[in-house]
């Protein structure tokens, strides 16, 4: 889950992430969109894929990402559900058929 967080504490993948949310994007696609250099671009992308948030697909010369929306998932839910938030409080107000606050 830290490497998820670590992934995200950054508003340039955080913004990777939701390109990637409306669709696949080669590597070239998402550099359009930002006016960053190549390199510090492929960093953002290595962090990103170290974290398991994107999976890269490599035809040829191409690069392509997509989101791999299940980890993202899976750690906002374990963080919330850290704090008491969400499907744990929900179960629990379940079994004891109280209503969750």
């Amino acid at each position: 889950m830290n490497r998820v967080f670590k992934a995200l504490s950054d508003p340039t993948r955080r913004r990777i992430l939701q390109l990637l949310r409306e669709r696949e994007m080669t590597a070239g696609e998402l550099a359009d969109r930002f006016e960053l250099a190549k390199p510090t671009l492929s960093g953002h992308f290595a962090l990103l894929r170290e974290a398991d948030l994107i999976a890269a697909d490599k035809a040829g010369t191409t690069i392509t990402y997509r989101l791999n929306l299940s980890v993202l998932e899976d750690a906002l839910l374990g963080f919330a559900e850290s704090f008491g938030i969400g499907a744990a409080k929900a179960a629990a107000a379940g079994v004891t058929g109280e209503t969750p606050q």
